[in-house]
């Protein structure tokens, strides 16, 4: 499974310049200013690197990420030509990231006329925000009239998005309204755009790129509540860095700034511990390869992601830990020291299992 994120923010945040530092301008299929831009990143993974060197295999597949780099939205975007096509982009989305301009900066002027991260913040979410009422208000029309002849879980569904309206009414997303698991299927069709995850991305300058800045300051109480991540991320520094073609010149730039890695890695890690999701592994003579599940996912499923056939005649698993398997060396010194198993239709794939499937069709 590809983890797809979208960029968000208020034209002029730094988006594009973020996306580029992602993709190094290798590996995105457009790039065109005013436009949704997509690619598609490979993960950084040491892990996967150190497992390569032991095996030697003819092939290392990373596993991936998409990210797609929406235009920059601006007040009342969502009811402007083109803008129901940008809330449609954020709609196909796992998570959200939303950059919010950090940076003082003459030569580019900020469309409101004054750097405000919170005010720009305001905006992206007033938009989002008023798509859903517009959804939800549907659906409860709908329900609505069911209820009217005396269906009592329309009711039960009508008093839930009426709350759900209150809270948008008071400019909150989706994803802080509190909500027990027996009533979410009132909500999973509506498909909503502010349930999704944010990781909040400051976009810094270069000076700034280690402690951040007052900017940044004012946003973390502001996302409190909010139960997210933010990242300090100079986008124009990092973009600089990811064009240098040379490694160590590479590793000298971020030491300049301050940093031990680049904001790819520090951005990827963020998303994963956002959505919940771990990585496995399987290794041979022909490739080594890392694959992306939900954290949670039981054998059979994982192997499912290798290949729909493994699933269906999944009969066992056996597993070694990456930890153990780089230490010792071999599969068999990881045998030997005990530290291979045979596992069931029942056992949990854990982030760094190294997996290989046994299965009959």
């Amino acid at each position: 499974m590809a983890l797809q994120c979208g960029i968000v923010g208020i034209a002029g945040a730094g988006k594009t310049t973020l996306f580029n530092s992602l993709s190094r301008g290798k590996n995105a299929t457009d790039q065109t200013p005013g436009r949704t831009n997509l690619g598609q990143f490979e993960v950084p993974d040491p892990r996967l690197d150190a497992i390569a060197r032991l095996v030697k295999p003819a092939k290392v597949v990373p596993t991936t990420v998409n990210i797609i780099d929406i235009p920059g939205l601006t007040k009342g975007s969502s009811s402007i030509k083109g803008g129901n096509q940008f809330l449609s982009d954020i709609r196909q989305t796992d998570a959200i990231i939303h950059v919010l301009r950090c940076f003082d900066d003459d030569t580019v002027p900020h469309m409101e006329g004054s750097i405000n991260p919170l005010r720009d913040k305001e905006i992206i979410d007033l938009e989002l925000v008023t798509r859903d009422m517009e959804t939800v208000e549907k659906k409860l029309e709908r329900l609505r009239k069911v209820a009217a002849v005396g269906d009592k879980e329309a009711k039960h569904g009508t008093e839930v998005l009426g709350g759900l309206m209150d809270h948008f009414e008071n400019g909150q997303p989706a994803r802080t309204f509190e909500l027990n698991e027996a009533d979410k299927k009132f909500i999973d069709d509506c498909f909503l755009l502010t349930i999704k995850p944010v990781i909040y991305v400051c976009n810094v300058d270069e000076a700034s790129a280690a402690e951040g800045n007052d900017h940044v300051e004012s946003v973390r109480p502001a996302i409190e509540d909010e139960n997210c991540e933010l990242l300090i991320i100079a986008a124009q520094a990092e973009a600089e860095i990811a064009s240098l073609e040379d490694e160590e010149d590479r590793k000298a730039f971020l030491e300049d700034l301050g940093l031990k890695e680049p904001a790819v890695h520090k951005l990827i890690r963020a998303a994963y511990r956002t959505l919940n999701l771990h990585t496995f592994f399987t290794e041979g003579p022909k490739e080594v390869r890392a694959w992306t599940i939900r954290a949670g996912t039981p054998a059979p499923k994982a192997a499912g992601v290798i290949h729909s056939d493994m699933e269906r005649g999944f009969i066992r698993a056996e597993v070694k830990k990456v930890k153990d398997f780089i230490e010792l060396g071999s599969e068999q010194a990881c045998k030997q020291a005990g530290k291979f198993n045979i596992e069931g239709k029942n056992y949990i794939v854990r982030d760094g299992d190294i997996f290989h499937v046994r299965f009959n069709v």
